[in-house]
């Protein structure tokens, strides 16, 4: 499967790149009896499903152009936007999102917890500083970078 992401991040990067869009993830995923092609684009200000949809006719068709086929099994493609809780998961999506309220999953707890959602304030190369709201209490925690299961834009309730 990360042979597949591989190919298609590399074969849709200029594509989207070329509409001046960013390529936020790629995600090739079995759900049931279904294989599904994910492609999630965004720019500033947000994406729409025409953009959407003209990037998805663009990586279909150069899909279909390619032999051998880089996924032999039926699949869906979709094309979408990441959503406002779209995913951290580069180093330059981590360095945009300072100052923007994340949630964060952690392999192993620290504290009390493996889940947190707070600002994140900052970033080093191996740890960010988080600031959270615990029963009240306004803590800033260190979060070691290598802990991150996974990292998203959340929304503040």
């Amino acid at each position: 499967m990360s042979t597949v992401v591989e190919t298609v991040t590399a074969l849709a990067q200029p594509i989207v790149a070329q509409h001046q869009f960013e390529l936020v993830d790629v995600e090739f995923v079995k759900e049931g009896k279904s294989w599904y092609l994910r492609l999630y684009i965004d720019k500033p200000g947000g994406i729409n499903i025409e953009e959407c949809a003209m990037v998805s006719d663009e990586i279909s068709e150069k899909m279909d152009s390619l032999d051998p086929d880089p996924i032999p099994q039926a699949y869906f493609l979709e094309v979408s936007s990441p959503g406002a809780e779209r995913p951290l998961k580069k180093p330059a999506d981590f360095e945009k999102a300072v100052g923007d309220y994340i949630h964060v999953s952690l392999y192993q707890k620290i504290g009390n917890s493996k889940v947190y959602e707070g600002t994140l304030e900052s970033l080093s190369a191996d740890s960010m500083a988080l600031t959270v709201n615990l029963k009240g209490r306004i803590k800033t925690l260190t979060i070691p970078r290598d802990a991150i299961a996974q990292a998203r834009l959340a929304i503040k309730f």
